[in-house]
């Protein structure tokens, strides 16, 4: 009898030892998935918000990436949207940037985010510019975001926004979404060389050519209509273009400074009314040197003068 009482002693202790292991083993197991879940939207959380974000003045102060590190750690990733413009490169305006930056991460990271839904947001963004990752928390799968990245890798270029719609890969509820969004530069024909002006329409190299060159001759232009003057530069050109342009303002034609020989360059100058302005100024004072003093004077003609009024002129001192 002693020995059934110690054989279900045993038992009762083994049931508790076991009762009290189960409930550990739940426990324990619900704290994993209580951990994994707060991983997993840490991870997102990093993923959708940026650790870090750098606003850079211009994109010269923009660093290269730095090296893959060791442990599969990944390179920072996505370069965000423009925001207000100051500035141009290449003729074209340029703005600051936001860099963002998301800390490093494991291989396994990695792969959590990709299985995450995104997080879809709406910001300013130049599509000929924005990041893969930027094009992604726009609302982008992955897949699409590739296809647009492609297509300006083949020399693709979004010239306006409706050409973003066009895309096959940007549905027409999407576009409606980010068309407030998109912020595509003017191209800057007083900064543009003649490569840059390639890239308006109906314009090639002769025409290009022939901008940068009648931009020499002005002392820059004053403002885009200044287009027109060219030869066969028509208004239909014009048209089709005007959008994608805009005019700083230029430094300025030195009129009352520069010799003879290179006042009868300029296109609305001739040869005698260079001559013709130099005796002017030699005889008047600087408050007295003006286009309409010229005209006055019959050194301009009165279509001549009318042109250089459309001119920025430094004035005479």
């Amino acid at each position: 009898m002693e020995e059934g009482k110690k054989k279900r002693n045993s038992l009762n202790a083994s049931f508790v030892t076991g009762a009290i292991a189960l409930v550990f083993l739940i426990i324990g197991y619900q704290v994993a998935l209580f951990v994994h879940k707060a991983a997993v939207t840490r991870i997102a959380a990093n993923r959708d918000r940026p650790d870090t974000v750098y606003v850079y003045a211009s994109p010269e102060e923009i660093p290269p990436l730095p090296p893959v590190g060791r442990n599969d750690r990944e390179r920072p990733v996505g370069r965000g949207p423009s925001v207000i413009s100051s500035g141009a490169e290449g003729g074209v305006e340029k703005s600051p940037r936001i860099e963002r930056h998301n800390a490093p991460h494991s291989a396994a990271v990695r792969e959590v985010r990709t299985k995450l839904p995104r997080q879809v947001e709406s910001f300013r963004f130049n599509p000929n510019t924005v990041s893969l990752e930027d094009l992604q928390r726009l609302g982008f799968s992955e897949k699409q975001a590739q296809s647009i990245e492609n297509y300006r890798l083949k020399g693709g270029r979004f010239r306006r926004p409706a050409d973003f719609a066009k895309s096959y890969v940007v549905a027409d509820s999407v576009y409606a979404r980010l068309e407030p969004y998109i912020d595509i530069p003017r191209l800057d024909i007083n900064k543009a060389d003649s490569v840059a002006l390639l890239d308006l329409p109906g314009i090639g190299p002769y025409f290009a050519g022939i901008i940068v060159q009648y931009r020499t001759q002005l002392g820059g232009y004053s403002s885009p209509e200044q287009l027109m003057e060219i030869y066969h530069f028509d208004e239909e050109k014009y048209a089709a273009l005007q959008d994608l342009i805009t005019c700083s303002e230029p430094d300025g034609y030195a009129l009352w400074t520069l010799p003879e020989a290179d006042l009868s360059k300029h296109p609305h100058i001739t040869r005698s009314e260079a001559h013709g302005i130099v005796l002017f100024r030699a005889h008047h004072a600087p408050a007295e040197c003006t286009v309409e003093a010229l005209r006055e004077a019959g050194v301009l003609s009165p279509d001549h003068a009318a042109a250089l009024s459309r001119c920025r002129i430094v004035p005479a001192k």
